[in-house]
C-alpha cells in the first residue's frame, strides 16, 4: 500500500515555532482535510510534505516509488504549447516508464545471458504502465479538461491564452491526471465554478489513492474527506469524520477551553494588579517577587482559543423601508455583438428574497448584475427598482478603485454609522484583518484584501437592496460565517452569484438559471434546485421543450410562466417538503449525537489532563478511578460514534 508518513516534524521561522512534532500518516484511501486560521502554517506544512521545505527535525518515509502530485494555491503560469499538449506533461511518469522499458529491452539484445532477470524487471514495468492508465491518458485527459469547465474549442488553444483562474484549472487537472498516489491539494477550489467544484467533488469521490487538500469550502469537505487535522500553534492535532463532525465537536471543546481562557486571564489580571501596586514597596517585594513567578508561569502556558473557532456577529445598519415589488425586469436582453447572452429575460424580485442566479461560465450571470445594479446601461427591455430601494453592489472589480494612503481602519472609521464604530476591530477580524493589520496603510493592501475592504464597506451603508458577484472570493470559512449571518439577518433583499455551494443552500430562497440566450425560474431553495436537475437527468422528470436541446439564441427561452413546468416544479416542491421533514429529524438526531460526542470527548479530555495532577498520579486509588472513567467514556465514544455513522449515512 502506497503511503508517506511524516513523524514528529517541527519546523520554526525565527522565533516562531510553524510546526511542533506534527505526526500525519497518509496511505490509499486517506480522504484527508487540513484545516486552521489563516497565517496557522498549513501551506507550510502542505510544501514540506510535497518535499519542498525541508523541516528543521523530523522524518518523512515514503514507500519506494510512491508519487505524490502537489497543487500550490497560486502562481503557476503555463505557455509554448496548446491546452492538449500541456494536459500530456502530467503523463511524463509513463513515457520515463516507457523509456526505462526501451533500455532494458536493448540490454537484452546487448547483453542475452542477463535476459531473464532483465525481462522481469521490463515485466513490472509493463505492468505498472498497465494499471496506471497511461494507454487511456488521452481519453483521460478530455474527461478532466471537461470536467473542470474547458471546452473542446479550449483543447487547440495556446496555454499563454487562458487567464490566472484558467491557468489553475490547467495545473489542478495536470495533477489529477498524473493518477498520483497521494495528492497535496492547497485551496483547489479556489478558481472554480460550482459545477466544476461539484465534478472534482465526484472525482475524489472516486479516487484510488490518498489525498489532503486545504478548501474554505464547508459543503465541498464535507461530500470528500472522512478525516480532519487541525493545525494550531503549530501542533497538528486529528478528528475522525467529515468537517461538519469536525466542527460540532471542536465546538464543545471550546466552551471548555473559554472557560479556561476566562479563568486564566482573570488570575492573570489579578496578579498583574497585585505586582502594579506592591512591586515597588519594601514589605511587599518578596510577595511581589513571588507572584511575579505565577504569572511567568501562568503566560508561558497561556491559552489561546484559535481564530477561526471565535464567533463573531455584526448586523447590517436598519434596511430602508421599500415597495413590496423590488426588481420588475421584462424582455431583458443583452448581447455583445454576437448571439444574445441574455435573451426576453422576465422575472419580478419581491421584498425579502434572496435569490440566486446560478449557471456555467459564460452564461451572463455578471452580466446580468452588472445591468441591475446600473453599471451596464447597453441593454434592451427594462429593469425597474421598486418604490424606494436603494441599491448596493458589489463585485471584484470594486477592489480596483480602494485607493489612498489612509490606514484601514482610518477608511472604516470614515464610513461607518456611528453606531458601528466601536464594533469596527471585531468586524475587521471577522473579515482576517487582525491586530495590526488594521492600522496597514490602503495602499499596500493586495488585490484580494482590497476586495475584503470593498465588501465591508458595502455592509457598512443602510441599503435594501444587495447585489452580490461573489461575495465569499478571499473569505475563510468563518468569515463567510460571519457574512452568511449578518446575510440571514439582513432586513431587504438580495440577489447573488456564489460558487460556494454550502453559502447558496443556507441563503437563496429561488433560484434563477442562466443558460446563453435562455433561463429558467425554480421556486423553492438550492437544494430543490439540485434535486430537480438530478431528477431531470435521470428522466425522471421531463424537462422543458426548449431546455431539452441548445437551441440558437433566438429560441423563445424559458420561464417559471411555463405551465408545464411551473405545475412539475410546484409537484415536486410539495414532495420535497415532506422528504425535507424526514430529513430534519435526522438531522436533529445527527446534532443531538454530534453534542453528546462533543461532551464526551470533552470530559474525556479533562479527565486525562487530570492523570498529571499531583494529588491524582500520587494517589493509586484516584488515579485507578480516573483510568476506569476514561475507559467508559471511549467505550461510550465508540458507540456513540457508531449511531452517528448511522444517521449521516441516511442523510
Amino acid at each position: 500500500m502506497s503511503f508517506v508518513q511524516f513523524s514528529k516534524i517541527s519546523l520554526a521561522f525565527g522565533d516562531r515555532d510553524i510546526l511542533k512534532d506534527a505526526s500525519i500518516n497518509l496511505h490509499k484511501g486517506s480522504k484527508a482535510a487540513l484545516t486552521g486560521a489563516n497565517g496557522a502554517g498549513k501551506s507550510t506544512l502542505i510544501k514540506v510534505m510535497a518535499g519542498l521545505v525541508k523541516a528543521d527535525s523530523g522524518e518523512r518515509i515514503a514507500e519506494k516509488g510512491a508519487r505524490i502530485s502537489y497543487l500550490p494555491q497560486s502562481g503557476l503560469v503555463h505557455s509554448g504549447c496548446t491546452l492538449m499538449e500541456e494536459a500530456d506533461k502530467a503523463f511524463e511518469y509513463g513515457y520515463e516508464w516507457q523509456r526505462q522499458i526501451d533500455a532494458l529491452g536493448d540490454r537484452m539484445k546487448a547483453d542475452p545471458d542477463k535476459s531473464g532477470q532483465l525481462a522481469v524487471e521490463q515485466a513490472e514495468l509493463l505492468s505498472k504502465l498497465d494499471e496506471s492508465g497511461w494507454y487511456r491518458r488521452a481519453s483521460l485527459a478530455e474527461q478532466v479538461l471537461l470536467g473542470l469547465g474547458f471546452s473542446r474549442e479550449d483543447f487547440a488553444k495556446r496555454t499563454e491564452e487562458f487567464s490566472g483562474g484558467w491557468q489553475m484549472r490547467i495545473a489542478l487537472a495536470k495533477s489529477l491526471m498524473a493518477e498520483p498516489d497521494i495528492l497535496l491539494l492547497d485551496e483547489p477550489t479556489n478558481y472554480l465554478d460550482i459545477e466544476a467544484r461539484n465534478w472534482l467533488e465526484g472525482f475524489l469521490s472516486d479516487f484510488q489513492g490518498g489525498f489532503l487538500l486545504v478548501s474554505h469550502d464547508r459543503y465541498f469537505l464535507d461530500h470528500t474527506v472522512n478525516e480532519v487535522y487541525e493545525l494550531f500553534g503549530g501542533q497538528l492535532r486529528r478528528y475522525p469524520g467529515n468537517f461538519s463532525h469536525y466542527e460540532a465537536v471542536r465546538s464543545q471543546e471550546l466552551e471548555t477551553l473559554t472557560a479556561e481562557y476566562k479563568k486564566q486571564q482573570d488570575e492573570i489580571a489579578h496578579l498583574e494588579e497585585f505586582i502594579n501596586r506592591f512591586g515597588y514597596k519594601a514589605t511587599k517585594a518578596a510577595q511581589a517577587q513571588e507572584r511575579q513567578k505565577m504569572l511567568d508561569k501562568l503566560l508561558a502556558n497561556k491559552i489561546e482559543i484559535p481564530e477561526n473557532l471565535k464567533k463573531i456577529h455584526f448586523s447590517f445598519p436598519a434596511a430602508p423601508h421599500s415597495g413590496q415589488l423590488v426588481l420588475t425586469i421584462q424582455g431583458l436582453c443583452k448581447s455583445y455583438g454576437g448571439p444574445a447572452v441574455i435573451n426576453g429575460l422576465d422575472i419580478v424580485v419581491e421584498r425579502g428574497e434572496r435569490l440566486v442566479v446560478a449557471g456555467r461560465n459564460g452564461a451572463g450571470k455578471s452580466t446580468l448584475l452588472r445591468i441591475l445594479a446600473g453599471e451596464d446601461p447597453d441593454y434592451s427591455g427594462t429593469v425597474k427598482l421598486g418604490t424606494d430601494v436603494a441599491v448596493g453592489y458589489f463585485c471584484q472589480d470594486n477592489a480596483e478603485k480602494i485607493t489612498g494612503s489612509e490606514t484601514i481602519l482610518e477608511r472604516l472609521e470614515s464610513k461607518a454609522p456611528l453606531a458601528l464604530i466601536p464594533k469596527l476591530r471585531d468586524m475587521l477580524g471577522s473579515f482576517l484583518f487582525r491586530g495590526d493589520d488594521v492600522f496597514k496603510s490602503i495602499d499596500v493592501l493586495s488585490g484580494g484584501e482590497k476586495s475584503r475592504i470593498a465588501l465591508l464597506e458595502l455592509l457598512l451603508r443602510p441599503v435594501n437592496l444587495l447585489i452580490l458577484d461573489e461575495p465569499t472570493n478571499h473569505l475563510d470559512m468563518h468569515s463567510k460565517d460571519v457574512l452568511l449571518d449578518a446575510l440571514k439577518d439582513f432586513g431587504g433583499t438580495v440577489v447573488f452569484v456564489s460558487h460556494d455551494r454550502g453559502f447558496i443552500e443556507e441563503l437563496a430562497t429561488r433560484v434563477l438559471e442562466l443558460h446563453p440566450g435562455r433561463h429558467r425560474v425554480f421556486p423553492g431553495d438550492y437544494k430543490y434546485y439540485m434535486e430537480r436537475l438530478e431528477s431531470e437527468a435521470a428522466g425522471e422528470i421531463p424537462l422543458p421543450a426548449a431546455a431539452s436541446k441548445a437551441g440558437p439564441a433566438s429560441e423563445k427561452p424559458v420561464v417559471a410562466a411555463t405551465s408545464d413546468a411551473s405545475a412539475s416544479g410546484k409537484e415536486a416542491w410539495e414532495k420535497r417538503k415532506q422528504e425535507e421533514a424526514e430529513r430534519r429529524k435526522i438531522e436533529k438526531e445527527v446534532a443531538r449525537l454530534e453534542k453528546l460526542i462533543g461532551e464526551a470527548e470533552a470530559k474525556k479530555g479533562e479527565l486525562e489532563a487530570s492523570l498529571s495532577l499531583p494529588e491524582v498520579y500520587s494517589n493509586g486509588e484516584k488515579a485507578k478511578d480516573v483510568q476506569k472513567k476514561i475507559a467508559a467514556l471511549e467505550e461510550e465514544l465508540d458507540r456513540l460514534n457508531a449511531s452517528w455513522e448511522d444517521a449521516a449515512e441516511k442523510l
